[in-house]
Formats: C-alpha cells, sequence, structure tokens
C-alpha cells in the first residue's frame, strides 16, 4: 500500500526529522513532498538519498496527497489545517492548535490507537506535546494494570523543543562563556548555559505554566480523566531528549518488580534498569532512538502503592516525528487509506 504525503514545515528541525523518521521506517510513500513558506520556496531538503525541492504552502495542491504531516506552528495550523482537510486530505498536526478540540483525536498509537477513527469530523489528527508523548507511553499500562490515582512530574526538557534557535542559543552562549562573553538571554527568559530554568511557557494565574497545563489535559483526554495530575516543567542545557521524574500513586499495590515485568513488555517501551552496574537511560543514549526509556523503577515509600521512575525520549522523535508517522503508519493499518491513496469511510473494509 502506498501514499501520497505533504511535510509542512519541511525545512524545520521536525519537519527535517519527519523526512528521516519516513525514510528510516521505509513507510510506503509513492511520492513525499515537502512544502514550507515562501522564503523557502527551493530550497532542498534531504529524504534518504535524494533531495527535495520546497514547495510554497500558499500555492500547493493538497487534493493530489493523502496525508499531510503538519509541523508549521499553531498559527499556521489554525489557518491551513481546515483547508488541508477540506480538500480531502488528513492533516496529522504538531502543533497545540488542536489538541484539545473535541472533533479532533489526539492519539499516541501505543496509548489510544482506537480514537483515530474520530479523523473524520475534520480530517485532522492532533500529535500530544512532546513531554505528554513519553509520559503516556509510560502510564497507559501502570493505569490498566492497577489504576492511577495521583501523579507528580517533573520534567527536563532540552532545548530543542524550543526549535533550532534555542539549541543555537545553548551553543553560543556556552562556547561564549569559555571566552569571557556575558550570555545574552534572547529564546529563554534567562541563561540557558549551564543553568535550568523553571519555565516552559507563559505563566497562567494558578501559577503554573501553560506547557504544564498541557501535560495534564492532554493525559486526562487520553488516558483518563480522573487521574490526578501536578506538573513542573524545566528547561535544562541539553540539545536533544526529554527526561522525566515520574512518582505515581496506584489505586491497588503494585510492586517495582511487578512494574518492571510489566513495563518491559509494553508497547514502545525499552527497561533499561540495573543501577548497581549503571544501568540507567540519560538523554545522550536515546539520541536517534525510538523508544521511550523507563529506568529508575522503585517504590516510592511516601504514599500507599506509590512507584517512582525515570523517563527519557528523544523529544524529535517519540515526541513529534516519530509519533507522527505512527499515526500515518495507523490510518494504513486500519485501512482508512486505500492502496491507490484514497479515503475509505470510517470502519469500511
Amino acid at each position: 500500500m502506498a501514499t501520497r504525503i505533504a511535510i509542512v514545515g519541511a525545512t524545520g528541525n521536525v519537519g527535517q526529522e519527519l523526512l528521516n523518521v519516513l525514510h528510516e521506517r521505509a513507510f510506503p510513500a509513492d511520492a513525499v513532498f515537502a512544502v514550507a513558506s515562501r522564503r523557502s520556496m527551493g530550497r532542498k531538503v534531504s529524504y534518504g538519498d535524494e533531495m527535495l525541492k520546497c514547495h510554497d504552502l500558499e500555492q500547493f495542491d493538497f487534493s493530489k496527497v493523502d496525508i499531510c504531516l503538519m509541523s508549521a506552528g499553531g498559527k499556521v495550523s489554525l489557518e491551513w489545517s481546515p483547508k488541508i482537510g477540506a480538500a480531502g486530505c488528513i492533516v496529522i498536526d504538531n502543533s497545540s492548535a488542536w489538541r484539545m478540540d473535541p472533533d479532533v483525536p489526539l492519539i499516541v498509537p501505543e496509548v489510544n490507537p482506537e480514537a483515530i477513527l474520530g479523523y473524520a469530523k475534520k480530517n485532522i489528527i492532533a500529535n500530544p506535546n512532546c513531554s505528554t508523548a513519553q509520559l503516556v507511553v509510560a502510564l497507559k499500562p501502570l493505569h490498566e494494570a492497577a489504576g492511577l490515582k495521583r501523579v507528580v512530574v517533573a520534567t527536563y526538557q532540552s532545548t530543542s523543543g524550543a526549535g533550532k534557535a534555542a539549541m543555537d542559543e545553548l551553543w553560543n552562549q556556552t562556547k561564549g562563556i569559555f571566552v569571557n562573553q556575558a550570555p545574552q538571554p534572547e529564546e529563554f527568559s534567562k541563561q540557558i548555559a549551564f543553568n535550568v530554568i523553571p519555565q516552559i511557557g507563559n505563566f497562567r494565574p494558578d501559577g503554573y505554566t501553560d506547557e504544564e497545563a498541557k501535560m495534564w489535559n492532554e493525559t486526562h483526554k487520553m488516558i483518563d480523566p480522573d487521574i490526578k495530575l501536578s506538573v513542573t516543567c524545566v528547561r535544562v542545557p541539553v540539545f536533544v531528549g526529554h527526561s522525566e521524574a515520574v512518582h505515581v500513586e496506584l489505586k491497588t499495590p503494585m510492586s517495582a518488580k511487578a512494574a518492571r515485568e510489566l513495563l518491559r513488555t509494553s508497547p514502545g517501551i525499552m527497561l533499561i534498569d540495573n543501577p548497581e552496574e549503571d544501568g540507567f537511560i540519560t538523554p545522550i543514549d536515546c539520541v536517534g532512538d525510538w523508544a521511550t526509556f523507563i529506568s529508575r523503577v522503585r517504590e516510592d515509600h511516601s504514599v500507599e502503592n506509590g512507584l517512582a521512575f525515570w523517563c527519557v525520549s528523544d523529544n524529535l522523535r517519540k515526541g513529534a516525528a516519530l509519533n507522527a508517522v505512527q499515526i500515518a503508519e495507523e490510518l494504513l493499518n486500519r485501512g482508512i487509506l486505500k492502496a491507490e491513496g484514497q479515503l475509505n469511510p470510517v470502519g469500511a473494509a
């Protein structure tokens, strides 16, 4: 089965990673089109051994493609995703624009693949926040086995989550400090080199940031609205790879040993947990990998039925590009797209 795919935002970090993931996973595409803003028209991006010339978003005919992987930001998505969907193309959007829309499914294939059937209302499917994506992959098997009552998460998010300019700022500040240049924050509110910043997104009246609110709202939509979550999101001087310290309170008892066995066999998870031999994963270890890595599983004795663990994933992959491609694969696997690339009605054979 082969399809035609457009990547909108092909020149950005996630857009380029989408092209890499499509090629690495041998996604059955008859044609792949790189699409970007007019200022990038004619620029070339790599897709395996090929170089694709960028098309102008405003002039591109989306009726000739089956799937659009949208990675151009919320403002662009709000304007263009409905137009693209109306042209008969399914949009898989990486921004926050559609995640909480009740008519748009929010999908992590290891967590709620059945919800993908709701795509037809707007022809749009939402990708979750990068930190949420890895979190729900870890939480879903625990919730199914023992029920999640409360979750407390502290994130350690890399600069790539804020885009290329943010990565450049970390690089330039780091170099500058060694030659006595005063760091000049631009993308971040404070110096990021050799520092951590306990703010991602804008502060809300309740003292949380909108990034933190995304994590509990999206988890509620995908898993269970009754789970209580408290989140602190922190930016750290890492280029790629988000980490999370997660503490869960379960409804029924589960030992750390049982949790390890459960997580070891759960989809999308790689358990690396042997602390005595440095058997745990750091952000550098996860770069370029598909998995959500779980380490340091242990019992949290401060609450009844408590567990704690460390969760690491490549945010440009599972947190964005990989998850979007997995959603596209789910569309194919469920027969929503025919071999010719035409849409099947929901539930049709």
